[in-house]
């Protein structure tokens, strides 16, 4: 990331609401988590065993903490997806620096079983198209979603 660039903090969307994902936020992340674990499975792929079933709350706060600090250090970025009331945790969308030299990040999201009838498509769509606006990458893949890469509209000035 380059070090002028200024890390969004937040998208507001009629339907949620995207902020930073912190440690405070470990009882309506893992709640969101553990009703949906069934469906979260594979989400990081198909070698990855998140969630375990038998997760707990501890382990998701260490989880968060992870995520808090990768954030702090601008190295990937994890965002909660709360209802507009910020009351309830629907998901998270995550930006991962990329071992692949064919893009920059890969970029996940999930949303809770509950709503993921309704919101999935739609919180992938205004995730993608943050991506597209609002950072500077060039190439994002969406592993687990579809093979091909997102060029970015928006440029950067390079440094």
């Amino acid at each position: 990331m380059p070090a002028d660039f200024v890390i969004p903090l937040r998208l507001d969307h009629p339907r949620f609401v995207l902020r930073p994902l912190l440690i405070s936020d470990v009882v309506k992340d893992y709640d969101a988590v553990m009703s949906s674990a069934a469906d979260l499975s594979g989400v990081f792929g198909p070698d990855s065993d998140w969630p375990a079933p038998d997760m707990s709350l501890e382990q998701n706060l260490i989880d968060l903490g992870w995520h808090h600090k990768e954030f702090q250090r601008r190295s990937s970025f994890a965002y909660t997806v709360l209802d507009p009331a910020e009351q309830r945790c629907l998901g998270c969308v995550y930006i991962y620096p990329s071992a692949s030299d064919t893009h920059e990040a890969d970029a996940y999201c999930w949303i809770r079983s509950s709503h993921a009838a309704a919101l999935d498509r739609e919180l992938h769509a205004v995730f993608e198209s943050w991506l597209r606006s609002a950072w500077p990458f060039e190439r994002v893949a969406f592993p687990g979603r579809r093979a091909t890469i997102v060029s970015s509209t928006s440029r950067l000035p390079s440094p």
